[in-house]
């Protein structure tokens, strides 16, 4: 269908008003990546709640609501999907950001650390796994030129999140505690999610910018349609882009658990090795365009084994070399190989199965994002357990790299479907 009479966005024509849309979606995820500056708070609310509260607990302790976070916020994304459809990206961005924002202020009340699991881990992971998947499908629709470009743009902000809301975070702290600086984030988070939800919409049916032609179908090639998700559970195509998305994301997350102490072990003193971690941030961050232009430009195949390529040799490095460079050139490589799966795996979700299912079907394929963020640092952790360090990770995240460029070789192709 061509766009015969092309659509005003913001006073603008639709083609380029569209990019108002993916700034808004980079800075809602802005506001709901906070959960990144976990580590921030850890040291802090361990005094609280020994200290202020008379209570025994560790660092460790501290860790289990960010968990929770991320568990809670995978299992809700692929629940969403069909309220998007019935309710609109608006109203279900607002509902996703207040309880993302409630989950913040509740655990500001917070009197034991279990209390925590359930207030900020629960509400809040739930939350972001209720609006994290809209302004990707605003911009997934809006984009079927640029797609991976116009995703990995609208997901850099959670990415980079780290970068504002762990400094903020930390002054906040100093300033007004730990408990107040909740209550600040929440309040924060509610007002802009809301704000920015306001103009949030899907195109009409079958629109496509002006001056655009859709691919045209030449022999041989594979022809994509719409899919739905229990159509999309049928195919060869799911399954390998779940396992690969699997393994990028268990390399990355492992990476982003064990940053600080392994620089610390490697040599690096506890100050820079602090830096380093906001340095790496920039890297998870621009892996997200990087990785969505190439998927873009090349096909999801190849930006796939370009990725595990690269995991496969930072992990290398790190296992054989094991000096400061090695540990500085390889976290950036996985740090950022990780904010480029997070564009590859939902621009690839649009390409091959289509637009009209896309929040449910993303949703189920974001799960793998879930199991890496269990698997990734429990497997860290079992190694340090076991040997006493951390270097023996590494050996395990090069053999599942190169299973998963095997996979990404033979099975990565969008589903067939022989023309009529």
């Amino acid at each position: 269908m061509v766009e015969l009479a092309p659509e005003r966005l913001f006073g603008m024509e639709a083609k380029k008003g569209r990019w108002i849309f993916v700034i808004h979606g980079l800075l809602i995820n802005l506001s709901l990546g906070s959960i990144y500056a976990w580590s921030v708070f850890v040291k802090p609310l361990t005094e609280y709640f020994t200290h202020t509260m008379g209570q025994q607990v560790t660092a460790t302790d501290m860790l289990l609501p960010f968990s929770f976070f991320l568990a809670f916020y995978a299992l809700a994304m692929p629940f969403t999907g069909k309220y998007i459809e019935r309710y609109g990206p608006r109203n279900v961005t607002m509902f996703g950001g207040f309880l993302t924002g409630l989950g913040w202020l509740l655990a500001s009340f917070a009197s034991s650390v279990p209390m925590l699991y359930v207030m900020y881990g629960v509400v809040g992971g739930v939350g972001v796994g209720i609006a994290y998947g809209v302004p990707i499908s605003v911009s997934a629709r809006w984009f079927p030129d640029r797609r991976g470009l116009a995703v990995g743009l609208t997901v850099l902000g959670f990415g980079i999140s780290a970068l504002v809301t762990a400094s903020l975070a930390g002054y906040l702290i100093g300033v007004y505690g730990v408990m107040n600086t909740f209550r600040i984030f929440g309040v924060a988070v509610i007002a802009l999610t809301m704000l920015l939800s306001i103009p949030l919409k899907f195109p009409e049916v079958g629109w496509i910018p002006a001056d655009w032609n859709p691919p045209t179908l030449v022999t041989g090639q594979h022809l994509t349609r719409e899919f739905n998700r229990s159509q999309m559970l049928k195919t060869s195509s799911f399954y390998a882009l779940w396992i690969c998305y699997f393994i990028g994301c268990l390399a990355g997350l492992m990476a982003i658990s064990i940053a600080k102490p392994l620089g610390i072990d490697v040599g690096i003193e506890t100050g820079l090795a602090t830096i380093l971690v906001g340095f790496f941030a920039i890297f998870n961050g621009g892996g997200r365009p990087g990785f969505g232009l190439l998927t873009d430009n090349f096909t999801p195949r190849s930006a796939a084994m370009l990725s595990f390529a690269l995991i496969a040799l930072a992990s290398l490095l790190m296992w054989q070399v094991q000096s400061v460079m090695a540990y500085i050139i390889s976290f950036a490589i996985l740090w950022g190989c990780l904010g480029g799966w997070l564009a590859i795996a939902p621009t690839t979700t649009g390409s091959y199965f289509g637009t009209g299912d896309y929040p449910r079907c993303y949703g189920l394929v974001f799960l793998a994002y879930g199991a890496g963020a269990i698997v990734g640092p429990q497997l860290a952790g079992f190694i340090k357990t076991s040997t006493g360090s951390y270097l023996g990770v590494f050996p395990y995240v090069l053999g599942l790299a190169v299973i998963g460029m095997v996979i990404a070789y033979t099975t990565l192709k969008p589903p067939q479907l022989k023309p009529t």
